[in-house]
């Protein structure tokens, strides 16, 4: 349990999850967070349950220690600026999980040289299971240990160089994506040789799952897996050969740079 009072500003689907996942964790109680949204209707829910809202980011952060920062990329400049009277430099940590935003975008934003943490979780973080890539430019061993401890409880967490960041957005953020709409495609699979779609969805849900708790588990690799599945002439390799001559690995590896390109090019010029 940590004592420190932790403010998200922008309360979204990640903001929202991050907050649920310590509590659940038993990190620190409901009461020690402070939910910002500038509609604060939509957060009553989260009132109802201890947690402190407000539409007013200024006061939400003179009462914070750690200040999340989870709002869109366009709305970070406005969001720095007016952020600026309420700081404590001393007492202060920030953790920005604004895609393509560097830590010194945040401190030059902020015109404070205050620490900060980059963090690029993923939606799976609702459920207890993100993969968080972290990163610094300059803050302490003991608040890095801090934030990773935080991501643990919401899943893993992996220490990166910032330079990295736009590209863990693009596996990590986005991958959720690209490895729903893969599963999409072979629940499509399974309808087309004769599953019903509600039991095709779950068995290729539950396959993936299992491909990837292979690989995790057992720290192997993919064709170190993939070798034990197919024989001389069977039918694995004659789906695999298929996939590839339509351009699946080649489509998922064009996929994910493109998406990094764009998550470099989110954060506009600076005001």
């Amino acid at each position: 349990m940590i004592s420190q009072h932790i403010a998200v500003i922008g309360s979204g689907n990640i903001g929202l999850a991050l907050a649920k996942g310590l509590v659940k964790a038993n990190i620190c109680p409901p009461r020690q967070i402070t939910l910002t949204r500038r509609n604060e209707k939509a957060l009553e829910a989260y009132a109802a349950e201890g947690y402190h809202i407000t539409a007013d980011n200024v006061s939400a952060v003179k009462a914070a220690d750690i200040v999340v920062l989870a709002v869109l990329p366009q709305q970070l400049n406005a969001v720095l600026h007016e952020l600026r009277p309420a700081l404590d430099v001393q007492r202060q940590l920030f953790v920005s999980i604004v895609s393509g935003v560097s830590c010194k975008d945040i401190r030059e934003g902020l015109n404070a040289d205050v620490q900060v943490i980059r963090a690029m979780p993923n939606t799976a973080i609702a459920i207890g299971h993100s993969m968080t890539c972290l990163a610094t430019d300059g803050a302490s061993k003991e608040n890095m240990q801090l934030v990773t401890s935080l991501f643990d409880t919401v899943g893993i967490s992996l220490q990166i160089n910032e330079e990295l960041m736009t590209s863990a957005t693009a596996l990590c953020a986005c991958g959720i994506a690209f490895f729903l709409r893969s599963i999409r495609a072979a629940s499509q699979g399974g309808t087309e040789i004769g599953f019903h779609a509600h039991d095709a969805l779950k068995m290729a849900a539950q396959t993936a799952k299992g491909a990837a708790d292979l690989l995790l588990q057992l720290a192997s690799h993919p064709e170190q897996e993939i070798d034990k599945v197919t024989s001389p002439k069977g039918c694995t390799i004659a789906g695999l050969n298929d996939m590839e001559y339509h351009g699946f690995s080649s489509a998922m590896i064009k996929g994910i740079k493109t998406s990094a390109e764009k998550a470099g090019a989110l954060y506009p010029s600076k005001n």
